[in-house]
């Protein structure tokens, strides 16, 4: 066999199209693009966003089933930033094939989904969304009954450096230099400047302080322990299927205790617009939730009940100074969570919410937000959000949630080998009274099963 030889890059005047390179397409994106067109996805949209658009003025636009599938494939691929989700979708064969733009075409750039983003209004990537969960609600998966709610962090796009004073729209150093004068200290270096703040006793107050490059972020407390400018984020969560109910996106700084309510009336609307037979009847919390007035409003106006954890009191409460019924109320949510069902509600909190969380902020690379404001940031986790019901839709409807699951196939496949070998040799009293093996499901790590759902995802039967 003869050696090849790389051959410099050419460009040719004319392409045959039958000549140009096909792929056969991924199949989780496949099977994916099936379940969207399935539900009549691409027919919604363009309806959707038809308002936002001149008819005939102008070149033609993303298609919108386009642009959201981009937005899809930043969460199945963990792509942090549009230029990221842009440069893979014109790099891979299989995501143009999921987005069937034709190989004698490019594919969207991020300069055309910023302007897409900024075209469309924040409702309605809300209705996409909620289209995403109506889904659910067409194959039985959504429940909506009991939900969990949760927050976490989103790193903001702006550095600390940025921050100026809100009142004088002074920077860190000019202030500094300010105060420095005010007692006496003409022309300081740099170097005196940064021991002077170290000595004097301050406090970045989000009251006093504010982002000159984002003005909606806040100065928080990391997960890690970091003081960064941030957003929150905060889930609603079905505790019976795990899917995503109300993925809210507030300012750093917004109380839990404050923004619970609103967070559930929002989960409400999103399951009605839904078209969810079910509708909110019990909410589940950690402790950082736990307030008087809330669970009040939550008993008495939202009607709802409460499995609130409650911290441990460091002094006896008085009721005589509060409004009527919250003693009422708090002792109610007391006994609901000393209960049985109130410790079960509470494990499955901590599975389903920081799971929630492990997929949209970590592997879906929504951890740092790239884009500016509230309503940009909450635009951008709402699709990350609806890409993380679309991987459960998935995952009940093939035993695949992600792209990268099918990876594992041969793992799968040793492992249901290995375990029919032991349960036939090793374990002979597990043997039926017909003389067949016990079925596989049984064994602790359920691989086989998990296998066979593989096997006909892959082979598409």
């Amino acid at each position: 066999m003869a050696m090849g030889r790389r051959e410099s890059q050419q460009e040719n005047m004319w392409v045959a199209v039958q000549t140009l390179p096909r792929s056969p397409g991924h199949v989780f994106y496949e099977k994916l693009n099936e379940v969207l067109e399935g539900s009549g996805f691409d027919r919604f949209v363009e309806e959707l966003c038809e308002a936002h658009y001149a008819e005939d003025v102008g070149r033609p636009s993303i298609p919108p089933g386009v642009y959201f599938r981009m937005l899809f494939v930043g969460y199945f691929e963990g792509l942090e930033s549009q230029r990221a989700i842009a440069w893979r979708c014109a790099d891979s064969l299989s995501l143009r094939s999921f987005l069937r733009v034709e190989l004698s075409k490019g594919t969207p750039e991020h300069s055309s989904m910023t302007n897409t983003r900024k075209r469309l209004p924040e409702e309605v990537f809300w209705q996409v969304f909620a289209f995403v969960l109506q889904v659910a609600v067409q194959h039985k998966l959504l429940k909506g009954k009991t939900i969990a709610v949760d927050s976490t962090t989103l790193e903001a796009n702006a550095a600390m450096k940025s921050l100026v004073r809100r009142a004088t729209n002074e920077d860190w150093k000019t202030y500094v230099r300010r105060l420095m004068k005010a007692e006496g200290i003409e022309d300081p270096s740099d170097e005196e400047v940064r021991r002077f703040d170290r000595k004097r006793k301050k406090k970045t107050s989000n009251k006093e302080w504010k982002s000159a490059t984002d003005p909606d972020s806040r100065v928080t407390k990391m997960k890690d322990g970091r003081t960064h400018l941030a957003y929150k984020a905060e889930h609603a969560v079905d505790l019976d299927s795990g899917l995503i109910v109300a993925p809210v996106v507030y300012r750093g700084d917004d109380s839990d205790c404050e923004t619970l309510a609103v967070t559930v009336e929002i989960a409400r609307e999103q399951l009605q617009a839904a078209a969810s037979p079910h509708q909110v009847e019990e909410v589940v919390d950690d402790k950082g939730y736990h307030k008087a007035e809330t669970i009040q409003t939550l008993i008495e106006v939202q009607h709802v009940r409460t499995y609130i954890a409650e911290p441990k009191p460091t002094h006896r409460r008085k009721w005589q100074d509060k409004e009527p019924g919250q003693q009422e109320a708090v002792y109610a949510n007391r006994r609901r969570i000393k209960g049985k069902r109130g410790r079960q509600l509470g494990r499955l909190r901590s599975e389903k919410n920081e799971r929630s969380f492990a997929h949209t902020c970590e592997t879906g690379g929504g951890r740092r937000a790239w884009l500016r404001g509230v309503v940009n940031v909450s635009k951008s986790h709402l699709m990350r959000a609806a890409a993380c019901d679309l991987g459960i839709i998935m995952l009940a409807l093939f035993g695949v949630g992600t792209p990268r699951t099918l990876q594992g196939g041969m793992g799968l496949l040793l492992a249901a080998l290995l375990w029919l070998v032991w349960r036939r040799y090793s374990q002979p009293s597990a043997r039926l009274a017909s003389g067949v093996v016990c079925p596989l499901w049984a064994s602790p790590i359920a691989a086989s099963a998990c296998f066979r759902r593989n096997l006909a995802f892959s082979t598409g039967c």
